[in-house]
């Protein structure tokens, strides 16, 4: 595993360095097990023959782009897929930003501007699905057939299944978060799940309940399913806290806007403006409404035990969990 990864706002930023590069393309939003069959692919390529290993990817989704009023929920916004990609031993992520002009390149103009003349290509990895260029006219085919003619390699890696034999995709981990299974999403990640934000000031009604926790904003509020989750939380610098964290409403007090509040375990200081990671390891239950402060005390602490045992017994899923979960 590597550290971090270069990251280029586009391929006009691309140094000469990185020319002559192994290249896997394609948006691996979640960089799932699905996304790291294809990843793994380029790394061996890259290996093997010594060369520069590249990931371009687009920013933002295209979806969003077409689709403005039906933004794609992220699974990894850019900043973590980088580190992901980092740890998986990419030297640079490419951020292509995606526009209605980008859209608009032929798929000829988009091989030859983006693959040959920017990247300078030597390989390229791409998915089974991948299509690029206008309408999407572009298609794994006409990659395949583009190559040889423009001078670099094609490796197109067919669909990864899970044990059960289901395709791995970033819609149906997407609905998995959405029913709070995160264990079996996890499955399908080959990681925790682990969301970045900055640490806000809240109201601190887990104060007066002697739960003081660090709250942040989990974008769209919809994306998990609202209940409580043992969690681990890394510091910038590095230092790994567990806790128990609750995502919702607070229906008990006020029923508003949605936050993600962690209590952290056997924790004392002052985390406000701070960018952490949270991975989440376990659903434990719903939000619920509770008749008196006293009883949802009660509760709490016993989902703080229940999180305690379970985030004793832990161990990491991957290499990659590793890096960023332990």
């Amino acid at each position: 595993m590597k550290g971090a990864a270069l990251r280029l706002g586009g391929i006009a930023d691309i140094p000469e360095s990185l020319a002559g590069c192994i290249v896997a393309v394609g948006n691996f939003d979640g960089v799932h097990r699905g996304h790291q069959a294809v990843l793994a692919v380029a790394r061996e390529l890259a290996a093997a023959e010594g060369r520069p290993l590249v990931c371009l990817t687009f920013e933002p989704h295209p979806r969003t782009v077409f689709r403005p009023d039906m933004p794609v929920a992220r699974l990894t916004p850019a900043p973590m897929k980088a580190r992901l990609l980092g740890a998986l031993g990419f030297d640079a992520v490419v951020e292509q930003p995606f526009d209605r002009d980008f859209a608009a390149l032929e798929p000829d103009a988009f091989v030859e501007t983006v693959l040959v003349d920017c990247l300078k290509s030597h390989h390229v990895v791409a998915g089974f699905d991948f299509h690029y260029g206008a309408k999407r006219g572009g298609t794994p085919q006409t990659l395949a057939e583009a190559g040889p003619r423009q001078g670099f390699g094609v490796t197109l890696v067919p669909a990864f299944t899970d044990e059960g034999g289901e395709t791995v995709s970033s819609s149906r981990i997407r609905a998995l978060l959405e029913a709070g299974s995160v264990a079996e999403a996890a499955g399908l990640f080959g990681y925790r799940w682990t969301i970045r934000g900055e640490i806000r000031h809240g109201q601190k009604l887990g104060r007066t309940l002697g739960y003081p926790t660090a709250n942040l904003l989990l974008e769209p509020d919809d994306m998990l399913k609202h209940g409580i989750y043992a969690v681990r939380l890394r510091r910038p610098d590095g230092t790994l806290h567990d806790g128990v964290a609750s995502f919702g409403r607070r229906p008990t007090f006020d029923n508003g806007a949605a936050l993600f509040e962690t209590f952290l375990f056997d924790f004392s200081g002052d985390l406000y403006g701070e960018a952490v990671d949270v991975s989440i390891f376990a659903f434990l239950r719903g939000e619920a409404r509770f008749e008196s402060a006293e009883a949802l005390v009660a509760r709490m602490d016993r989902d703080t035990a229940e999180a305690r045992a379970l985030l004793a017994g832990v161990a990491p899923l991957s290499a990659l969990d590793n890096a960023i979960s332990f």
